[in-house]
């Protein structure tokens, strides 16, 4: 129904107006996309880095170096050339697929021979409490995430209202059954104490099960996360750059390059912050992070449908969703937002709401008053940054 790209940037735009729109812009800018980034370049530098370390866990410095060299390569290809961003995203894409069926193909003929013992009692374990299942979700939910990016490019697709629909409806089943079917292959042979402890659990797998083409797993995963980082750089950028563009972000975001005709200043800004990441957190504060915030704006899009049904009677709908989908999607969003604050109470919660909401502060001097003083801090840099970048303002589309 919206064709505009950037995700749930234009939705909440259509649905609440620019406020809601604004801090979602800036927690994706701040916390989200940045977080989820250095997430996944963290967990390229820990497989990449493995084989050198056998029977350890590598070296936080080692890890985190690897991990920022990781952005800045990435962030590069990126920048400079939207073909060569496809090109590399296709080529792991294909690589990721190569080491999914080695797992599956392995688990199952683990299983023909009868290797079932870790999956038998499977639910037991110590008890449950709905903040304890909810943080499960997260990590769970975040190992999924990506359903959503194919509508931060829309305004990029080829026949968007085929393709895209066809792609998440074949995508998301194809995600769930290999991912479900790679997790089941672990279990053939690693305990879940093994499995928790493991820095690197296809490369436990790998050494366990194909000694000694071992070292195919780590390469291939590598490629697997490298494949994903460059998928999440692509679509976030094309999210700051719509944000830019709508006046929600310093101006010299929603240039293109002149040469090269991508968001550049908007990928490299990401790619900076996603490195400011790396340096203090490890992977699970920054995945309870980032869910927490990210289920916010999940949650509250799914109101905007249902809220969009009542009040833009008027508008096309290609595809319409009944309303008990945004409506579950809406509860599980509000268990998952709600429940480890009330069961695990923890002060970092809060500095994430306080956070998102001190986007107000920027919000009210530089876009609602739009004060003379923050003008005149804003221009000079936005136009040194333009000569130095070589970017300029994207055309206006007329409608």
């Amino acid at each position: 129904m919206i064709t505009k790209s950037g995700g749930e940037y234009p939705y909440l735009m259509e649905a609440f107006g620019p406020v809601p729109a604004y801090l979602f812009s800036w927690s994706c800018l701040v916390v989200t996309k940045p977080s989820s980034f250095a997430i996944i370049c963290l967990s390229f530098a820990k497989y990449a880095s493995a084989p050198f370390y056998p029977g350890c866990d590598p070296p936080v410095a080692v890890v985190k170096c690897l991990a920022a060299a990781a952005i800045l390569v990435i962030t590069t290809v990126n920048s400079l050339s939207v073909k060569l961003a496809s090109y590399v995203q296709n080529f792991f894409t294909a690589a990721k697929m190569v080491i999914v069926v080695i797992i599956i193909v392995s688990g199952i003929v683990l299983l023909a021979k009868g290797n079932t013992q870790n999956l038998q009692n499977s639910f037991d374990g110590p008890p449950l409490s709905v903040g304890a299942i909810s943080l499960a979700f997260y990590n769970g939910l975040w190992a999924y995430d990506g359903w959503n990016q194919l509508n931060y490019i829309t305004e990029e697709l080829k026949n968007p209202y085929r393709n895209l629909p066809l792609a998440i409806i074949i995508g998301i089943p194809l995600v769930t059954i290999c991912y479900t079917l790679i997790n089941i292959s672990y279990f053939t042979v690693m305990t879940a104490t093994e499995l928790l402890q493991s820095p690197a659990v296809a490369v436990t797998f790998g050494d366990r099960v194909l000694y000694p083409a071992s070292w195919v797993v780590p390469l291939f995963v590598a490629f697997s996360t490298i494949g994903s980082a460059n998928g999440t750089c692509f679509t976030a950028g094309r999210l700051i750059y719509v944000a830019g563009r709508e006046g929600h972000m310093l101006k010299v975001l929603s240039y293109i390059s002149v040469k090269r005709l991508t968001p550049a200043p908007a990928i490299i800004f990401y790619g900076a912050v996603a490195i400011i990441y790396i340096i203090p957190g490890d992977i699970e504060t920054l995945i309870n992070y980032f869910s927490f915030a990210a289920w916010i704006f999940y949650g509250l899009t799914a109101v905007g449908l249902i809220v969009m049904r009542f009040t833009r009677k008027e508008l096309e709908r290609p595809i319409r969703v009944p309303l008990v989908i945004p409506i579950i999607v809406t509860l599980a969003s509000l268990v998952l937002i709600l429940a480890p604050i009330i069961t695990v109470p923890e002060l970092p919660y809060l500095y994430c709401a306080l956070f998102i909401l001190s986007g107000l502060i920027f919000y009210v001097i530089f876009i609602h008053f739009k004060f003379n003083w923050a003008q005149k801090i804003s221009n000079p840099i936005t136009m040194h940054l333009q000569m130095l970048l070589e970017v300029v303002p994207p055309e206006e589309v007329i409608e």
